[in-house]
């Protein structure tokens, strides 16, 4: 028992050394903030047992490594004079002030061996953190303001980044929330769709509408917009063309088969005769009975009811910019209606399983072709968004 206790405690005594090792190598790369993670966390439950000693160590080298690190990269940043330094300003003071907040908490760690508190020398940052987060809020303003008036989709989209993360730091900087709204709209690809028959079949109205429905596509894109009705107000970057070339509706088809059905079955039991034609008795005196088997036989009328209706269509993304298309993509989809019943005449004992099931059934009327046209539409619409997910506009 005493030698199996002592090889549970060098299991832990490993296990610390292990992770205080991986602590120092983190430390020697320079990973001064995955280094404080992992010792804050060690720390945060029993700081007071003696293997955690070497933790209280570690955190207080990296955290002086740190902070040494942080205010040389922020005297350095301050003699740049690139406006856009400021963000790393301001970064570098929330990651300062953060990394503090975070280790306060577990406070004091007293270092033993040294009959000492550890040593971790805090600053009140809070007025370089105001006014390098008003010194930022200007030039991302003001960066956001020339972007816009540069009226480029790709322009926007930068100046809705610098907005969005102008209001994350400072919300509520003056007009923010309404250049958002104007940035994301200059940002945005609005793709006007149009469907042209090119058949010689009608397309079922509900099935244009349901084709032109976009709000039913369950479509996610933030800079992409689709309308199916142009708006005057709106300049529209491209077109997407569905051309119908194609539907073929096949005529409806009755497939007949019948079959002369022959099965024996058991059909109750039957006693057993000596020659003399009395009933056997086995030796209890009971009466020898055997099943009796009988044939039985049907005619089976099975019918296969089917209709088919095949749609092509050809998908063309235009740049309204120059009226080149972007993609030609051809679409293909079918659509079958089959329906089995059966009738018989004779014995339905002479049925198996699934032709028991089909004599069950009656003929139903077949689809009409507008239906079938619908229904075979109903992929061509999760093909088609499928193809809107993956073009990159």
């Amino acid at each position: 028992m005493k030698k199996f206790t002592l090889f549970i405690v060098s299991i832990i005594f490993i296990n610390a050394c292990n992770s205080s090792k991986k602590v120092e190598k983190t430390i020697s790369k320079g990973d001064y903030e995955h280094a404080i993670e992992i010792t804050v966390k060690k720390l945060s439950k029993n700081k007071d047992k003696k293997k955690k000693q070497k933790f209280i160590l570690l955190l207080e080298d990296a955290f002086s490594k740190a902070v040494e690190r942080d205010h040389d990269n922020i005297k350095r940043f301050e003699k740049d004079s690139n406006p856009s330094i400021i963000e790393q300003i301001y970064e570098t003071y929330v990651s300062l002030d953060n990394r503090q907040e975070l280790i306060k908490p577990i406070l004091p760690l007293h270092i033993n061996n040294e009959d000492r508190d550890a040593n971790f020398v805090f600053i009140d940052y809070s007025r370089s953190l105001n006014d390098s987060k008003e010194s930022l809020s200007d030039y991302l303003y003001t960066n956001a303001l020339s972007l816009l008036n540069k009226n480029t989709i790709e322009s926007s989209r930068k100046a809705y980044d610098d907005l969005k993360y102008l209001d994350k730091i400072n919300p509520n900087f003056k007009d923010v929330s309404n250049l958002l709204k104007q940035a994301h709209f200059k940002g945005t690809n609005f793709v006007f769709v149009e469907l042209e028959n090119q058949t010689n079949q009608i397309i079922p109205r509900r099935l244009e509408e349901d084709l032109l429905d976009f709000d039913t596509y369950g479509l996610d894109q933030f800079w992409t917009v689709y309308h199916s009705e142009k708006d005057s107000n709106i300049d529209y970057s491209y077109k997407l063309e569905i051309l119908f070339k194609r539907i073929n509706v096949s005529p409806e088809r009755y497939l007949e088969k019948q079959l002369k059905l022959e099965k024996e079955i058991k059909d109750g039991y039957q006693y057993v005769l000596d020659t003399n034609g009395h009933i056997k008795k086995d030796s209890l005196g009971n009466s020898i009975k055997v099943d009796k088997y009988i044939t039985v036989k049907a005619n089976y009328y099975e019918v296969h009811q089917e209709k088919a209706c095949n749609i092509r269509t050809l998908v063309n993304l235009i740049d309204n910019n120059n009226n080149n298309v972007v993609e030609e993509i051809p679409l293909e989809n079918e659509f079958i209606f089959t329906y089995d019943f059966a009738e018989i005449d004779g014995d339905k004992r002479a049925l198996d399983g699934f032709q028991l099931e089909l004599i069950d059934k009656y003929e139903i009327p077949f689809p009409s072709n507008e239906q079938i046209i619908f229904d075979t539409g109903e992929d061509l619409k999760n093909k088609l968004k499928d193809l809107i997910d993956d073009l990159e506009l």
